[in-house]
Protein backbone atom coordinates (compact mmCIF):
# COMPACT_ATOMS: atom_id res chain seq x y z
CA UNK A 1 0.00 0.00 0.00
CA UNK A 2 2.85 2.45 0.82
CA UNK A 3 4.76 1.85 -2.39
CA UNK A 4 1.25 2.41 -4.09
CA UNK A 5 0.53 5.56 -2.50
CA UNK A 6 4.37 6.67 -3.10
CA UNK A 7 3.85 5.93 -6.86
CA UNK A 8 0.21 7.85 -7.03
CA UNK A 9 2.60 10.96 -5.31
CA UNK A 10 4.99 10.73 -7.81
CA UNK A 11 2.89 10.29 -10.85
CA UNK A 12 1.01 13.51 -9.58
CA UNK A 13 4.32 15.67 -8.70
CA UNK A 14 5.16 14.73 -12.42
CA UNK A 15 1.99 15.50 -13.47
CA UNK A 16 1.94 18.63 -12.43
CA UNK A 17 6.11 19.87 -13.26
CA UNK A 18 4.61 19.03 -16.84
CA UNK A 19 1.95 21.53 -16.73
CA UNK A 20 3.82 24.21 -15.07
CA UNK A 21 6.50 23.92 -17.79
CA UNK A 22 3.78 23.88 -20.43
CA UNK A 23 2.33 26.97 -18.81
CA UNK A 24 5.70 28.95 -17.78
CA UNK A 25 6.85 27.98 -21.67
CA UNK A 26 3.21 28.11 -24.18
CA UNK A 27 4.74 30.61 -26.53
CA UNK A 28 8.05 28.67 -27.68
CA UNK A 29 5.53 25.25 -27.46
CA UNK A 30 3.40 27.70 -29.49
CA UNK A 31 6.02 28.58 -31.92
CA UNK A 32 7.19 25.28 -32.50
CA UNK A 33 3.20 24.39 -32.90
CA UNK A 34 3.30 24.75 -36.84
CA UNK A 35 6.54 23.26 -37.62
CA UNK A 36 5.18 19.87 -35.78
CA UNK A 37 2.04 20.14 -38.05
CA UNK A 38 3.51 20.66 -41.17
CA UNK A 39 6.10 17.18 -40.38
CA UNK A 40 3.57 15.27 -39.31
CA UNK A 41 1.37 16.17 -42.18
CA UNK A 42 3.90 15.71 -45.12
CA UNK A 43 6.53 13.22 -43.26
CA UNK A 44 4.84 11.22 -41.36
CA UNK A 45 1.16 10.46 -42.55
CA UNK A 46 2.82 9.68 -46.10
CA UNK A 47 4.93 6.79 -44.96
CA UNK A 48 1.30 4.83 -44.93
CA UNK A 49 2.29 4.88 -48.39
CA UNK A 50 5.43 2.28 -48.08
CA UNK A 51 2.37 -0.70 -47.91
CA UNK A 52 2.95 -0.55 -51.67
CA UNK A 53 5.92 -2.21 -51.40
CA UNK A 54 4.11 -5.26 -49.78
CA UNK A 55 0.67 -5.21 -52.30
CA UNK A 56 0.04 -5.63 -55.87
CA UNK A 57 -0.96 -2.22 -56.14
CA UNK A 58 -4.15 -0.97 -59.06
CA UNK A 59 -4.71 2.56 -59.49
CA UNK A 60 -8.53 1.75 -59.21
CA UNK A 61 -8.75 -0.47 -56.66
CA UNK A 62 -6.27 1.84 -54.14
CA UNK A 63 -4.06 1.23 -51.50
CA UNK A 64 -6.24 -1.15 -49.14
CA UNK A 65 -7.86 -3.05 -51.86
CA UNK A 66 -5.21 -4.10 -53.56
CA UNK A 67 -4.00 -7.53 -53.15
CA UNK A 68 -1.31 -8.27 -50.60
CA UNK A 69 2.06 -9.73 -52.30
CA UNK A 70 4.05 -9.80 -49.38
CA UNK A 71 7.86 -9.37 -50.20
CA UNK A 72 7.30 -10.81 -54.07
CA UNK A 73 8.87 -7.53 -55.09
CA UNK A 74 12.23 -7.56 -52.70
CA UNK A 75 12.61 -11.16 -54.12
CA UNK A 76 12.29 -9.31 -57.51
CA UNK A 77 14.49 -6.66 -56.91
CA UNK A 78 17.15 -8.43 -55.76
CA UNK A 79 16.52 -11.12 -58.51
CA UNK A 80 17.37 -8.54 -61.17
CA UNK A 81 21.25 -8.81 -62.87
CA UNK A 82 21.49 -5.18 -62.93
CA UNK A 83 20.88 -5.11 -59.37
CA UNK A 84 24.44 -5.80 -57.63
CA UNK A 85 25.85 -3.31 -60.32
CA UNK A 86 23.51 -0.48 -59.23
CA UNK A 87 23.87 -0.85 -55.52
CA UNK A 88 27.69 -0.25 -56.58
CA UNK A 89 27.35 2.50 -58.42
CA UNK A 90 25.37 3.70 -55.90
CA UNK A 91 28.14 3.09 -52.77
CA UNK A 92 30.82 4.09 -55.11
CA UNK A 93 29.65 7.57 -56.35
CA UNK A 94 28.34 8.54 -52.53
CA UNK A 95 31.77 7.73 -50.88
CA UNK A 96 33.32 9.58 -53.90
CA UNK A 97 31.54 12.60 -52.85
CA UNK A 98 31.61 11.75 -49.10
CA UNK A 99 35.24 11.59 -49.32
CA UNK A 100 35.77 14.63 -51.62
CA UNK A 101 32.83 16.92 -50.88
CA UNK A 102 32.78 16.38 -47.11
CA UNK A 103 35.94 18.79 -46.38
CA UNK A 104 35.58 21.00 -48.95
CA UNK A 105 33.02 22.83 -47.29
CA UNK A 106 34.88 22.76 -44.01
CA UNK A 107 38.21 24.23 -45.73
CA UNK A 108 35.74 26.82 -47.57
CA UNK A 109 34.17 27.92 -44.18
CA UNK A 110 37.63 28.30 -42.70
CA UNK A 111 39.36 30.12 -45.29
CA UNK A 112 36.40 32.44 -45.55
CA UNK A 113 36.23 32.82 -41.89
CA UNK A 114 40.27 34.72 -42.12
CA UNK A 115 39.19 37.13 -44.54
CA UNK A 116 39.57 40.44 -43.30
CA UNK A 117 38.31 42.19 -46.49
CA UNK A 118 34.18 42.26 -45.28
CA UNK A 119 33.11 43.30 -48.69
CA UNK A 120 35.36 40.98 -50.50
CA UNK A 121 34.32 37.75 -48.21
CA UNK A 122 31.01 38.85 -48.91
CA UNK A 123 31.22 39.16 -52.20
CA UNK A 124 33.00 35.58 -52.21
CA UNK A 125 30.36 33.91 -50.35
CA UNK A 126 27.72 35.02 -52.40
CA UNK A 127 29.13 33.60 -55.13
CA UNK A 128 29.74 30.44 -53.84
CA UNK A 129 26.20 30.60 -52.76
CA UNK A 130 24.35 31.06 -55.70
CA UNK A 131 24.87 28.03 -57.66
CA UNK A 132 22.86 25.81 -54.81
CA UNK A 133 19.93 27.89 -55.87
CA UNK A 134 20.36 27.09 -59.30
CA UNK A 135 18.91 23.51 -60.50
CA UNK A 136 20.15 20.20 -61.40
CA UNK A 137 18.71 20.60 -65.07
CA UNK A 138 20.50 23.98 -65.60
CA UNK A 139 23.63 22.99 -64.40
CA UNK A 140 24.01 19.82 -66.55
CA UNK A 141 22.92 21.70 -69.64
CA UNK A 142 26.22 24.09 -68.70
CA UNK A 143 28.34 21.04 -67.92
CA UNK A 144 27.40 19.27 -71.21
CA UNK A 145 27.91 21.79 -73.31
CA UNK A 146 31.64 23.03 -71.31
CA UNK A 147 32.88 18.90 -71.70
CA UNK A 148 31.38 19.00 -75.11
CA UNK A 149 34.32 17.40 -77.44
CA UNK A 150 32.97 19.46 -80.61
CA UNK A 151 32.37 22.91 -79.01
CA UNK A 152 33.07 22.53 -75.12
CA UNK A 153 35.87 25.57 -73.91
CA UNK A 154 37.68 22.73 -72.09
CA UNK A 155 38.24 20.57 -75.61
CA UNK A 156 39.20 23.70 -77.06
CA UNK A 157 42.11 24.70 -74.64
CA UNK A 158 42.81 20.66 -74.64
CA UNK A 159 43.57 20.95 -78.11
CA UNK A 160 44.82 24.46 -78.35
CA UNK A 161 47.62 22.87 -76.49
CA UNK A 162 48.09 19.71 -78.93
CA UNK A 163 46.00 17.19 -77.53
CA UNK A 164 42.84 15.81 -79.06
CA UNK A 165 39.65 16.19 -78.20
CA UNK A 166 38.05 14.27 -75.12
CA UNK A 167 34.65 12.72 -75.10
CA UNK A 168 34.02 13.69 -71.47
CA UNK A 169 30.65 12.49 -70.62
CA UNK A 170 30.94 9.19 -72.92
CA UNK A 171 33.98 8.20 -70.54
CA UNK A 172 33.86 5.84 -67.84
CA UNK A 173 36.73 6.99 -66.00
CA UNK A 174 35.84 10.11 -65.92
CA UNK A 175 32.41 10.19 -65.40
CA UNK A 176 32.41 9.55 -61.93
CA UNK A 177 34.81 12.48 -61.22
CA UNK A 178 32.36 14.92 -63.49
CA UNK A 179 29.59 14.00 -60.98
CA UNK A 180 31.63 14.72 -57.90
CA UNK A 181 32.87 17.95 -59.20
CA UNK A 182 29.88 19.49 -59.91
CA UNK A 183 28.17 18.32 -56.82
CA UNK A 184 30.69 20.10 -55.26
CA UNK A 185 30.77 22.77 -57.09
CA UNK A 186 26.92 23.18 -56.19
CA UNK A 187 26.65 22.34 -53.12
CA UNK A 188 29.99 23.43 -51.06
CA UNK A 189 29.29 27.29 -50.44
CA UNK A 190 25.99 25.93 -49.34
CA UNK A 191 27.70 23.09 -46.77
CA UNK A 192 30.13 26.24 -45.55
CA UNK A 193 26.98 28.35 -44.22
CA UNK A 194 26.95 25.78 -41.33
CA UNK A 195 30.50 25.43 -40.48
CA UNK A 196 31.07 29.69 -40.32
CA UNK A 197 27.56 29.65 -38.13
CA UNK A 198 29.55 27.52 -35.96
CA UNK A 199 33.01 29.42 -36.33
CA UNK A 200 30.80 32.97 -35.17
CA UNK A 201 30.16 30.94 -31.63
CA UNK A 202 34.19 30.46 -30.65
CA UNK A 203 34.91 32.81 -28.35
CA UNK A 204 37.39 35.43 -29.30
CA UNK A 205 39.23 35.02 -26.13
CA UNK A 206 40.74 32.19 -27.30
CA UNK A 207 41.73 33.92 -30.28
CA UNK A 208 42.97 36.95 -28.48
CA UNK A 209 45.24 34.72 -26.20
CA UNK A 210 46.57 32.74 -28.81
CA UNK A 211 47.46 35.66 -30.89
CA UNK A 212 49.86 36.82 -27.38
CA UNK A 213 51.43 33.37 -27.04
CA UNK A 214 52.51 33.28 -30.24
CA UNK A 215 50.18 31.46 -32.20
CA UNK A 216 50.25 31.84 -35.90
CA UNK A 217 47.06 31.78 -37.92
CA UNK A 218 47.73 28.22 -39.18
CA UNK A 219 48.30 27.26 -35.59
CA UNK A 220 45.21 29.12 -34.12
CA UNK A 221 42.89 27.09 -37.18
CA UNK A 222 44.33 23.67 -35.65
CA UNK A 223 44.44 24.05 -32.21
CA UNK A 224 41.13 26.38 -31.80
CA UNK A 225 38.66 26.57 -34.38
CA UNK A 226 38.82 23.23 -35.82
CA UNK A 227 38.18 22.29 -32.08
CA UNK A 228 35.42 24.19 -32.20
CA UNK A 229 33.93 22.66 -35.36
CA UNK A 230 34.20 19.12 -33.92
CA UNK A 231 30.60 18.87 -32.79
CA UNK A 232 29.16 20.48 -36.16
CA UNK A 233 31.62 18.03 -38.27
CA UNK A 234 30.36 14.78 -36.51
CA UNK A 235 26.37 15.65 -36.86
CA UNK A 236 26.83 16.35 -40.20
CA UNK A 237 28.64 13.34 -40.83
CA UNK A 238 26.29 11.46 -39.47
CA UNK A 239 23.75 12.77 -41.07
CA UNK A 240 25.75 12.39 -44.55
CA UNK A 241 26.43 8.73 -43.95
CA UNK A 242 22.19 8.26 -43.21
CA UNK A 243 21.93 9.43 -46.77
CA UNK A 244 25.22 6.78 -48.26
CA UNK A 245 22.47 5.21 -50.85
CA UNK A 246 21.55 8.96 -52.00
CA UNK A 247 24.00 9.14 -54.63
CA UNK A 248 21.91 12.49 -56.81
CA UNK A 249 18.97 11.05 -58.31
CA UNK A 250 18.67 14.43 -60.51
CA UNK A 251 21.84 14.79 -60.89
CA UNK A 252 23.00 11.85 -62.54
CA UNK A 253 19.26 11.50 -64.75
CA UNK A 254 20.12 14.67 -65.98
CA UNK A 255 23.50 13.73 -66.89
CA UNK A 256 24.38 10.23 -67.79
CA UNK A 257 23.43 8.71 -70.51
CA UNK A 258 23.47 5.15 -72.06
CA UNK A 259 27.22 4.73 -72.40
CA UNK A 260 28.33 5.31 -68.85
CA UNK A 261 25.30 2.95 -66.95
CA UNK A 262 28.19 0.84 -65.95
CA UNK A 263 29.19 3.41 -63.78
CA UNK A 264 26.66 5.84 -63.17
CA UNK A 265 23.26 3.57 -62.95
CA UNK A 266 22.70 4.12 -59.48
CA UNK A 267 19.36 3.05 -58.01
CA UNK A 268 16.93 5.98 -58.26
CA UNK A 269 17.38 5.53 -61.81
CA UNK A 270 17.42 2.53 -62.43
CA UNK A 271 14.35 2.11 -60.39
CA UNK A 272 12.83 5.12 -62.38
CA UNK A 273 13.75 3.56 -65.64
CA UNK A 274 12.81 -0.10 -65.06
CA UNK A 275 10.18 0.35 -62.29
CA UNK A 276 7.97 3.84 -63.27
CA UNK A 277 8.58 3.35 -67.27
CA UNK A 278 6.66 0.46 -66.56
CA UNK A 279 4.31 1.22 -63.95
CA UNK A 280 5.39 -1.12 -61.55
CA UNK A 281 4.87 1.18 -58.56
CA UNK A 282 4.85 -1.98 -56.05
CA UNK A 283 8.80 -2.65 -57.68
CA UNK A 284 9.77 1.26 -56.92
CA UNK A 285 8.24 1.36 -53.30
CA UNK A 286 10.12 -1.44 -52.81
CA UNK A 287 13.46 0.33 -53.48
CA UNK A 288 12.51 3.20 -51.85
CA UNK A 289 11.93 1.31 -48.51
CA UNK A 290 15.12 -0.49 -49.03
CA UNK A 291 17.38 2.38 -49.16
CA UNK A 292 15.63 3.76 -46.15
CA UNK A 293 16.08 0.65 -43.93
CA UNK A 294 19.39 0.66 -45.01
CA UNK A 295 20.23 4.35 -44.20
CA UNK A 296 18.34 4.15 -40.87
CA UNK A 297 20.86 1.40 -39.89
CA UNK A 298 23.59 3.01 -40.90
CA UNK A 299 22.36 5.96 -39.30
CA UNK A 300 21.74 4.59 -35.80
CA UNK A 301 25.39 2.96 -36.18
CA UNK A 302 27.52 5.71 -36.80
CA UNK A 303 25.64 7.60 -34.11
CA UNK A 304 26.06 4.86 -31.30
CA UNK A 305 30.12 4.63 -33.03
CA UNK A 306 30.21 8.35 -31.85
CA UNK A 307 28.75 8.18 -28.35
CA UNK A 308 31.15 5.66 -27.75
CA UNK A 309 34.16 7.98 -28.69
CA UNK A 310 32.90 10.52 -26.10
CA UNK A 311 30.40 12.53 -28.56
CA UNK A 312 26.90 13.67 -28.57
CA UNK A 313 25.39 12.62 -31.33
CA UNK A 314 22.21 13.46 -32.90
CA UNK A 315 19.99 11.61 -30.44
Amino acid sequence: MKTNSWALSRQKEVTKGRSVKLLKYWDLFLMILPAVILTILFKYLPMYGVIIAFKDYNLMKGVWQSDWVGLQYFHELFAFDEFPRVVRNTLMISMMKLLIGFPIPIILALLLNELKFVKFKRMVQTITYLPHFISWVIIGGLAIDMLSPSSGIINRIIEMIGFQPIFFMSDESIFRWILVGSDVWKEAGWGAIIYLAALLGINDELYQAATVDGANRFRQIWHISLPGLKSTIIIILLLRIGYILDAGFEQVLVMYNPTVYDVADIIDTYVFRVGLGSMQFGLTTAAGLFKSVIGCVLLILANVLARRMGEEGIF
